[in-house]
């Protein structure tokens, strides 16, 4: 029950909604507010441990305006054995030769659709890949060019786009210079389309630091330390990626503590090689002193880390 004015007692009362019969009554006079109300709930309840095959929802998905049919087409569903699928047998075989413009769409949007479920992303990043995606394929065919790092590549352009950057190691079937190219490719084509140079937004390393301390299990102190040494090092002119930076000042920070990692776990967390981190980490070595906080690190402490 909620309050609501009623016009017979003037004053606030407490209301009784009707589900029967959708009508909203004051519960003091009996007057009926509101008649016939629409009941915007769902009107089954489904549970993840069920396993019948029943579903007993009425409505279809939602409207997909990247299609071209809006998502909404008809499928003829499978016969289940039971007299009487002779007729659906041979529409769903009808159904199968007719040609679908949006098939090759449909399978793309399910690929991005799990690249993004494995990633964790948000829906509006999944979104955004989903349009990348149909703006080159509808300015130019993609056929003869590698379909997961398209794939890849849109959802890196829709990540960095939305302030969420990724490393590009998404995809299973694609190499990280085959993303890389598809990258380069499609922010091409959408120049040309835009008829400008297209915003990607900015990548600091402080954006990959707290993932990647989490795979590496490090604990609170280290992990605000490493925040720290990041935000001071965006202050030097370190010619290296921020992926880079951010592996390199987590191998300086785990070092000075006594849960010490390996070069070689590093490199598996951040997906950065061992060489280019040895190279960052040569490159930091100096402003040592300067970038790793002194409440986590002394003098003394900086000392003993090993020389580049």
């Amino acid at each position: 029950m909620a309050d609501t004015y009623c016009p017979d007692c003037k004053r606030p009362t407490e209301v009784v909604f009707d589900h029967s019969a959708g009508d909203t009554v004051c519960s003091e006079c009996g007057l009926v507010l509101e008649a016939h109300s629409i009941d915007e709930t769902s009107e089954w309840r489904t549970f993840a441990n069920e396993s019948t095959d029943n579903d007993p929802v009425r409505v279809g998905g939602p409207s997909n305006p990247l299609l071209a049919d809006g998502g909404l087409s008809t499928v003829i569903s499978k016969p289940t054995g039971a007299s009487g699928d002779f007729l659906t047998t041979s529409l769903g075989r009808w159904q199968n030769r007719g040609s679908n413009p949006d098939r090759s769409l449909i399978q793309a949007f399910k690929t991005i659709a799990t690249m993004s479920d494995r990633l964790g992303l948000v829906a509006t990043i999944k979104d955004r890949a989903n349009e990348i995606y149909k703006k080159v394929e509808d300015q130019k065919p993609l056929r003869g060019r590698n379909q997961d790092a398209i794939l890849a590549a849109c959802l890196y352009i829709a990540c960095r786009q939305e302030d969420k950057p990724r490393t590009v190691k998404v995809a299973n079937g694609a190499t990280k210079k085959e993303i890389g190219r598809a990258k380069e490719y499609i922010v091409k084509q959408l120049e040309v389309e835009l008829g400008q140079s297209m915003e990607m937004g900015t990548i600091h390393a402080g954006d990959f630091l707290r993932r990647f301390c989490s795979h590496l299990g490090m604990n609170n102190q280290a992990v605000k330390a490493a925040q720290e040494a990041v935000q001071k090092s965006e202050e030097l002119d370190i010619r290296r990626s921020p992926i880079s930076i951010a592996a390199a000042i987590i191998y300086i920070i785990t070092q000075l503590s006594e849960d010490k990692k390996l070069l070689k776990d590093i490199s598996l967390s951040t997906g950065v090689a061992e060489g280019t981190i040895r190279n960052s980490y040569k490159d930091l070595y100096p402003y040592a002193a300067r970038i790793i906080p002194s409440w986590y690190a002394k003098e003394d402490d900086l000392k003993n880390l090993c020389s580049p």
